[in-house]
């Protein structure tokens, strides 16, 4: 069973501009905080917003405080004044392409052009629009309707930015043919031309398709009408409990699309529902594959194991010999500190990645048990080592363990930074940092008392490698992040210039360790090692072209370079010896 989901899913530009604007403000400010009217059709995102606190102004009132933002689909002129002449203060998150079309609407009202607007005059949209056109706006929804309107001297023909395409083609067509002077401004989004034009390909080569979104969103319901026309099975659902999972049971490819208004973690927990109820019903082989490797991965086992796997590749690399305590140490270390992190901390998996939150909330009595076993392990191993690396290991435990416990006491001063979490990029870093020092740092002091120039080479190019990683999870995870306020490296650079930022770290990573190799300040066996931050860039650079589905193999793929650099350091091993 395969599942597709459309690359032009979820948010657009304008929703997650406006989406992300409310949140930051709900993170940064105290005053009282709404919208002026829903911010998006979407309940669950309403929902969110509410449990921040932002509450939705009806009507404007005589005088008021706080802050107001404007919603994606824009409001009139004489409102927004209103807002402003009320006291608020006002935060404009239209989206850029209404914007356009309230500019174009404006100039021509000036020039005395009536205005025609494609769409339904009921929907926020096309009310803000109208309220640009002055006495001179009208609005239609087929040809029928403006065939019945006057016909006017001047006149300008605009659409809803969700508009159908084919619609709006269609009355264009006819408008050239008896209306040739009207000018025609082609203005629907392309994002929704584009996630129209894709769900009826996409449809075209599923045997199922589900829409994701909310039921009053306009420009998803028409996603479910281009998608029903082409006779497939098709649901409109606005969360994963709704899925009627008996009429997809015998599907072979199910297609997933979403309306500009859905989230991703609402896309993500439909997608990881199919996945898990869907391949449980299976009883092939495949399933209990899958199940084992899910277990693997949500109880960081998996990650434990390629914690070890980077220790043996970096002894390898500097030519020291792995030791099974080294091995182990770094692996349980690893194991503790996330499996712990993640049994009192799940605010952002519940949006992030569900089914991890879920997992820790069924099994929480054995994850705790394996936190405390993995703990009490890598402190007996350490103080067979000895005492200093004893105290080392126990104090990163206690910093791990205060990550996200404040330091602050209750009622001294502001708790925003109480918290070594709350420091902006911390958990990158210090996960980063601490990878390092496990996989590559204790080893080399266990084995020779000291660290020379080629140990803190290696020492930065597995910090390198795991901030990769863990950056990489960040975007994952950028709404969940955003939603309960943590401020991540990818919130604090942007999606895009983190990737960018990956990419360049992982690509240095692979022409590092081959020019150590080579030039002997390390051991040959880099030139195999040197393979897995090379498959790490050409995994972000696939990601990047929307060929993953964010589903759990994604997570298990990436976590896999880790296992893999292990192996790759023992076949360099095997074949240079």
């Amino acid at each position: 069973m395969k599942i597709t989901i459309a690359r032009t899913s979820g948010f657009c530009m304008g929703v997650r501009r406006a989406v992300e604007m409310a949140l930051d403000a709900s993170n940064k400010n105290q005053a009282p905080i709404y919208t002026y009217g829903p911010l998006i059709h979407n309940p669950q995102v309403l929902s969110i917003l509410a449990e921040k606190g932002i509450t939705v102004l009806e009507k404007i009132p005589e005088s008021g405080e706080g802050i107001v933002i404007i919603r994606a689909h824009g409001v009139p002129p004489r409102e927004r004044q209103a807002l402003i002449d009320a006291g608020f203060q006002v935060i404009d998150a239209t989206c850029p392409r209404v914007i356009k079309v309230q500019s174009i609407i404006a100039k021509h009202a000036r020039d005395g052009y009536a205005s025609i607007i494609i769409g339904d005059r009921e929907h926020p949209e096309v009310k803000g629009l109208l309220g640009y056109a002055g006495d001179y706006g009208y609005t239609a929804d087929s040809i029928e309707a403006i065939g019945r309107l006057p016909v006017f001297e001047k006149a300008i023909i605009v659409a809803q930015t969700t508009q159908n395409t084919t619609l709006f083609e269609q009355i264009r067509a006819w408008v050239s043919q008896h209306h040739p002077h009207y000018k025609v401004f082609p203005t629907i989004c392309d994002s929704t031309e584009n996630r129209q034009a894709e769900v009826q390909s996409l449809a075209s080569s599923v045997d199922a398709i589900v829409v994701v979104g909310g039921k009053s969103s306009g420009n998803t319901r028409r996603l479910y009408e281009i998608a029903a026309l082409t006779g497939n099975p098709t649901q409109h659902i606005e969360t994963e409990d709704e899925l009627d999972i008996p009429q997809l049971e015998n599907c072979r490819h199910i297609g997933i699309t979403a309306g500009a208004s859905t989230p991703n973690w609402i896309i993500k927990r439909v997608y990881q529902a199919l996945e898990n109820q869907l391949i449980r019903k299976n009883r092939s082989f495949g399933k209990w594959a899958y199940i084992i490797q899910r277990y693997l991965l949500l109880s960081n086992i998996y990650l434990a194991l390629g914690a070890g796997s980077l220790a043996y590749a970096a002894t390898e690399l500097l030519g020291v010999g792995v030791r099974l305590s080294d091995f182990l140490i770094a692996a349980l270390y690893i194991l503790c500190m996330h499996t712990f992190n993640n049994l009192i901390d799940i605010s952002s998996d519940r949006y992030s990645d569900p089914d991890r939150a879920m997992f820790y909330q069924d099994n929480k009595r054995w994850l705790s048990a394996l936190t405390f076993v993995a703990g009490a392990g890598v402190l007996f191993l350490a103080y067979l080592q000895g005492p200093g690396f004893f105290i080392l290991l126990f104090f990163m435990g206690v910093l791990g363990v205060v990550y996200n416990i404040s330091l602050v006491p209750q009622g001294i001063g502001s708790r925003r930074k109480s918290r070594i979490r709350d420091i902006p990029g911390s958990k990158t870093i210090l996960v980063a940092l601490a990878w390092g020092i496990v996989t590559t740092l204790l080893p080399v002091l266990s084995q020779h008392g000291g660290i020379n120039a080629a140990a803190w080479g290696v020492f930065l190019w597995t910090v390198c490698l795991v901030f990769v990683q863990t950056a990489f999870f960040d975007i994952m995870d950028m709404q969940g992040s955003r939603i309960v306020g943590k401020e991540t490296i990818p919130i604090l650079l942007g999606e895009d210039r983190t990737m960018r930022l990956l990419k360049l770290l992982a690509g240095s990573m692979a022409a590092l360790v081959w020019a150590a190799s080579v030039l002997g300040f390390v051991a040959l066996s880099g030139l195999f090692i040197g393979v897995c931050p090379l498959l790490m860039w050409i995994f972000l650079y696939i990601h990047e072209h929307g060929e993953f589905s964010p589903g759990f193999r994604q997570n298990f793929l990436m976590e896999s370079h880790f296992i893999l650099v292990g192996v790759l350091a023992g076949m360099g091993s095997l074949i240079l010896t």
